[in-house]
């Protein structure tokens, strides 16, 4: 971008985040199922099972994680802490979309593993983190590796796909959105953000990027593929890095909010005269495409 440009789009974005980025407008973003605990255990688990399950229509997740977590009782980190049968048997029954119950006490499992020996995932996380890497995304693979080749060793059999999809890895070409939206979750800190992850530098964030933001983000002129990947977050990341290298995830919340709450198509309406973006969407002619 040139300097002109890249004053404009920071304009925008600061704009868009002075009026989204705010504790009450998260409903119906899956987050808010993290704000239902104040224990930061809780919160841990409660966030990576919601990021997790962080696909398909807004109301079925809504729903799906509500109803995972009652069955969980009041401590998610209890109820991991000390999974076994007996509380497989609660899980009988739960499915959301591509995932089953069974998929769920397959996390858990492992996620059980994790605490025992390190004491939460954060610490867990960072054993595979370098400060040195470009971004998160070596790390990301190194979580998922280690998570699914325990699997492996534990139950001498491949890993079921269900657990692949929860686990979905960098290598595969996955833009890890769900990941990558769990990380920026736990590793910003502000009004939306939770903060909980101390150890990582949230420059090396990489977006999360969905069918909505993939959209947006083509409107800014931030990518201009055609299909959403890992290598097109990297792009639109690095995109956002140019207005705030320190914090290039920064505007994924207040983005989103626009995808989402105003049911953003990409495609002109009468509601699009109040959006901050039409100018930009005017300009890439966004609807045409």
């Amino acid at each position: 971008m040139d300097r002109e440009r890249l004053s404009q789009t920071k304009a925008i974005l600061e704009r868009l985040y002075a009026k989204y980025n705010h504790r009450e407008l998260i409903k119906p973003d899956p987050l808010q199922f993290v704000y239902r605990y104040s224990e930061p255990a809780d919160m841990e688990i409660a966030g990576f099972l919601a990021s997790c399950l962080a696909y398909g229509r807004v109301e079925q997740i809504e729903k799906d994680v509500g109803g995972l977590l009652d069955r969980m009782g009041d401590s998610p980190f209890e109820f991991v802490r000390n999974f076994g049968k007996s509380k497989r048997a609660k899980l009988k029954g739960f499915r959301h979309r591509f995932n089953t119950g069974d998929d769920i006490s397959d996390l858990f499992e492992l996620l059980r593993g994790i605490v025992l020996k390190y004491g939460s995932i954060e610490k867990f996380f960072v054993q595979g983190y370098n400060p040195t890497d470009e971004n998160i995304i070596p790390a990301l693979s190194r979580f998922c590796d280690t998570l699914l080749n325990a699997y492996r060793d534990s139950h001498s059999r491949n890993v079921p796909k269900g657990l692949s999809y929860l686990l979905a890895r960098p290598e595969a070409g996955s833009a890890c959105k769900r990941l990558n939206l769990f990380l920026r979750w736990m590793v910003r800190d502000d009004e939306v953000d939770v903060g909980l992850f101390k150890a990582i530098d949230r420059s090396k964030l990489v977006v999360p990027v969905d069918v909505h933001m993939g959209r947006l983000c083509r409107i800014l002129g931030f990518h201009g593929r055609k299909t959403i990947s890992l290598k097109t977050a990297v792009e639109i990341t690095e995109s956002f890095a140019q207005i705030e290298p320190g914090d290039p995830v920064k505007y994924d919340f207040a983005l989103s909010r626009i995808g989402i709450l105003e049911d953003c198509t990409g495609k002109y309406r009468l509601e699009c005269d109040q959006c901050e973006l039409l100018e930009w969407c005017e300009k890439q002619q966004a609807w045409k495409q």
